[in-house]
């Protein structure tokens, strides 16, 4: 019996605190659809936390750090948009985004600190599109990109694996590193849609690998094919000492902002190569965020059947 969790559940019934308006897609109910549907998995849950400022500024800038907890502050009991781009804010939504990075880096911890070998970050508002000084696509900071920062400072970790398979470009986390070599971003995503990022000819410096996707019937064997064809080749030569991903699950085929085909298997079977690159090159974890995922039953599904094959004996 393995004395370490296979995996972690980082959560909060705060994220509800984050409101949008009615019938937008980022509704308040994600995050509980998923925590819901996980619960016979019985995955021991972290103690979430806030991130600090200090970290935070790891990866956005103080000046739009000030910008969203100002606009924030203004709307008394409003909702409206930040003033950068297309991210929801109502009243709580500043302490509520700090809280949602802030939980991947208690997932970091949980796995760094020998709890646990993984973690799922069932978290809102996502993050993916934020870049250093701008909020956008529903996302005000960026997640992952504090969590990689994280590992670097805290942990001295030298080679950080981003792999995002939502069904838009994380445009934001490009942006954030698109001149580190010690951070590898890998997305697969339908080509020619929001943000109108992503081309394969962007490489940042040589840490940038885009596979963009058409959409219809053939999208998920193209992935799978980037998957293997691109990110497994590309791994040999980082070698990553950790991995985290940007899960969103807006790829599914019933997703209404897309045209991409994915079921709950391909996001299972994506989730066993991305554990086997882990395992290959021996790293010390992985951390799975929540991005994007619309459809209410597709979302828990997918998360299902991916923190399931995150929690088993194979994947570090």
């Amino acid at each position: 019996m393995c004395s370490v969790a296979l995996s972690s559940l980082a959560y909060s019934p705060h994220f509800r605190r984050h409101i949008t308006p009615v019938g937008h897609p980022e509704t308040m109910a994600r995050t509980e659809v998923i925590y819901n549907a996980l619960k016979p998995l019985k995955l021991p849950e972290v103690t979430v936390r806030q991130a600090t400022l200090e970290e935070l500024a790891a990866v956005h800038s103080a000046s739009y750090i000030q910008l969203v907890q100002k606009e924030v502050a203004a709307l008394n009991q409003h909702l409206a948009y930040l003033s950068t781009g297309d991210a929801v804010i109502s009243p709580d939504s500043y302490e509520v985004a700090r809280l949602a990075a802030g939980s991947l880096l208690a997932g970091v911890d949980s796995i760094m600190q020998g709890q646990a070998k993984s973690c799922f970050a069932c978290v809102r508002p996502p993050g993916h599109h934020a870049t250093h000084d701008r909020g956008m696509g529903f996302c005000i900071f960026n997640n992952v990109a504090v969590a990689a920062r994280y590992l670097q400072s805290r942990y001295k970790i030298k080679r950080v694996l981003i792999v995002d398979w939502d069904l838009h470009h994380g445009n934001g986390t490009q942006d954030i590193f698109y001149n580190d070599p010690s951070v590898f971003y890998f997305s697969t995503h339908q080509a020619g849609i929001y943000p109108g990022t992503g081309h394969p000819d962007e490489r940042g410096v040589g840490n940038i690998l885009n596979c963009p996707v058409a959409s219809g019937s053939e999208s998920a064997r193209e992935i799978h094919k980037a998957f293997n064809e691109q990110l497994i080749p590309a791994m040999k030569l980082f070698r990553p000492e950790f991995i985290i991903i940007s899960c969103g699950f807006d790829a599914h085929k019933d997703d209404p902002l897309g045209g991409l085909n994915l079921t709950e298997n391909d996001f299972q079977l994506l989730t066993k190569t991305v554990t086997a690159i882990a395992l290959e090159q021996k790293c010390h974890g992985i951390l799975s965020a929540l991005e994007g995922g619309y459809n209410l039953q597709a979302l828990a599904n997918s998360a299902y059947v991916h923190v399931q094959s995150l929690f088993n004996d194979e994947v570090l």
